[in-house]
Formats: structure tokens, C-alpha cells, sequence
């Protein structure tokens, strides 16, 4: 086993976020541009290379594999990447054990696949939903169906796996739907994380009612909220991310909250991203990254590999500097949150 990647804060990174794609079904508002230009796939990564750079990074100690995108379903053979990994979950890989293979999506491809990813290995995903209302949330996926969203769920809690629900709490937007939201994920036995929005990619000219800081919904008004009728106690819970978590006393639900502006969790990352492109970027809220794919393709043996990503996790910033409260977007990332992975 190779040492463990401890950055110039002595976080231990075990937690790697891996986009296989850029594309998606849907081109939700505060992720994508409704024209989006897609990469030509002769710049992705294959399926190969994605295994070959995951297997290094487990055998150097990340814990933790979570597959994004775009939408990672929609990646042609994704499953055949999934099926691959699996082999690092019950120890018997060279390269090492993982403790947790998992994903998130937008649930429009989970009716297909539900079953092969319970079969590969995962047992936890997240998928991301804003509202119950189809015609908000047509509006906000520019084009999705959430009647097809709410069967994918179905079909992934009917394997046995856990389903968290995402919401990116948003002002003016999904507001008044936060007891429905509560009490849906409460009938149907469904954890759920809310996420502050964040000011990545196309901030919206506020022309069609997507200005990025007129939607920030800060977090603690919320909890406010929330406490309005429940009782929240902190939890000790973690899944090795970044949300803090709170149980609802009336209901016994476990809520989670993501704050990347109001209280953010830099002091206790332990994560990095990979593109699809094998571009690693560090930290979400910087620009600096590392590039993978040049000595993934320039050498037969792992050795250059593992030193790029040590020379990349020796460059890990403290942390983002996302703040909405000067009345303006600081921090701003002008990659769209397709382009890192979600």
C-alpha cells in the first residue's frame, strides 16, 4: 500500500468525487447553460483510464468513491465501470478496499439501472430533486419529467438501497415547498440534504428569473424555519461529506445541511475532484487543478501517476472563498458545476 495523501493541512484526502461524463438529460439552471457546448469525446477519459486512475487513488488510500457527471447514467457502458469497482469494496483488490462505492444523479435513468448498481455494490445514492411541483420542476431541469424522476426512486428503494434526496434550497423557487419537501422524504423513508446554492457558472441577468443572488437562500433562515415546527438535535452522523446533520425530534427523520457560504466546512475536507477530462481540481471554489490525463496516457506503469496526484494534493488550498454577502457574487467560479461533477 502506498503512503496516504495528507494535504498541507494535515487533512487526510480519502473522499474522491469522479465525474465520468459532462453530459446530462437535463440542463438544470444553476448547473448548466440551457445550449450547453459538450465536450468531444475524444477528450474524455475512457472507461479504462477512469478505472486506472480510481484503482490509484484507492490504493493510496481514498475510502470513499462517489460518481457524478453531468449525469453519470447516461455515459454509454457506465455500468461496465460501476461492475469494475466493485472489486475494490470487498478487499480482495491489489489495489486496496474501498469503503463506500455510490453516486449521484438526477434520477431520470434509475427505473434502468437501480438493480445492476445494487448488484455492483452500491448500496447509498443521492439524487438531486428541488420541488414536487412537475411544472417547477420542468421549468428548473428546462425539461425533465419528474413523474419518471419519482419512479427511478421507487425502483432503487425496491432494491434496497438508501436514497438521500438533494435540494438546492432557492429563493423564490422551492421556499414555500420546504414542510411538503420534509414530509414527503418523512412518508417515504428518504433522507435529505439541503444545499446552499453557489455562484458557479452562468449567474443569470435576472431576465428569466435565474439572477444566482437573488436565489441564495441562506441556510440558518432555513433551519429557522424548520424549527418553527420541529425540534432539531445535531447528530454525530457523518457520511464522509461535507453536510452537518440534525434529527427532526417529531418525526425521527435525519436532515442534512450543506453550506458552503453561511458556514463553510473547509477545515475538515477530505475530498478532490476528477473530471472526465482527468483534469483534478482540489477544491471546488478554485480554478487551481492538476492534469492526470497527460501522465495516465504518456506511461505504462502507475509511478507518474501517483506522483501527479501527490504533487496536486501538495497544492490543496485551505479553502473557498464563496460569499454572497456583500451583496455580490464573491468567490465565483466561471466552470459550470457539470464541469467538476456535483
Amino acid at each position: 500500500m502506498s503512503a496516504p495523501l495528507i494535504d498541507p493541512f494535515a487533512r487526510t484526502i480519502d473522499y474522491l468525487r469522479v465525474s465520468v461524463t459532462d453530459r446530462c438529460d437535463f440542463r438544470c439552471t444553476y448547473c448548466m447553460s440551457e445550449h450547453m457546448t459538450f465536450l468531444p469525446k475524444r477528450d474524455l477519459l475512457t472507461l479504462e483510464e477512469l478505472d486506472r486512475l480510481c484503482s490509484a487513488f484507492v490504493r493510496m488510500g481514498v475510502r470513499k468513491l462517489r460518481i457524478t457527471g453531468g449525469e453519470p447514467l447516461v455515459r454509454k457502458g457506465i455500468m461496465t465501470f460501476f461492475e469494475g469497482m466493485s472489486r475494490h469494496l470487498d478487499g480482495t483488490s491489489e489495489a486496496g478496499r474501498l469503503d463506500e462505492l455510490t453516486l449521484t444523479t438526477n434520477g431520470s435513468q434509475l427505473d434502468r439501472f437501480a438493480q445492476p448498481l445494487w448488484d455492483a455494490g452500491v448500496r447509498r445514492i443521492n439524487v438531486s430533486l428541488d420541488t414536487l411541483d412537475p411544472d417547477k420542476f420542468r421549468a428548473i431541469t428546462r425539461w425533465g419529467s419528474l413523474d419518471k424522476v419519482r419512479r427511478g426512486i421507487d425502483a432503487a428503494r425496491a432494491t434496497g438501497m438508501r436514497v438521500k434526496i438533494n435540494t438546492v434550497a432557492l429563493k423564490g423557487f422551492n421556499e414555500a415547498e420546504l414542510f411538503d419537501l420534509v414530509d414527503w422524504c418523512a412518508r417515504d423513508d428518504l433522507d435529505l440534504t439541503f444545499i446552499e446554492v453557489m455562484p458557479m457558472g452562468d449567474m443569470g441577468d435576472g431576465t428569466d428569473g435565474t439572477l444566482r443572488l437573488g436565489q441564495y437562500w441562506p441556510l440558518r433562515d432555513l433551519r429557522t424555519r424548520l424549527a418553527e415546527r420541529f425540534t432539531l438535535s445535531e447528530l454525530s452522523y457523518r457520511t464522509g461529506g461535507p453536510a452537518r446533520y440534525f434529527e427532526l425530534q417529531e418525526t425521527g427523520q435525519r436532515i442534512g445541511f450543506i453550506t458552503p457560504l453561511t458556514h463553510n466546512f473547509c477545515e475538515s475536507c477530505n475530498r478532490v475532484r476528477l473530471t472526465c477530462t482527468g483534469e483534478l481540481y482540489m477544491c471546488l471554489g478554485q480554478e487551481d487543478m492538476a492534469d492526470l490525463r497527460a501522465p495516465l496516457r504518456t506511461s505504462e506503469g502507475d509511478a507518474p501517476v501517483e506522483a501527479a496526484i501527490r504533487e496536486a494534493i501538495a497544492r490543496k488550498p485551505k479553502g473557498h472563498d464563496f460569499d454572497y454577502s456583500r451583496q455580490r457574487a464573491d468567490g465565483q467560479m466561471s466552470r459550470h458545476m457539470s464541469h467538476t461533477g456535483g
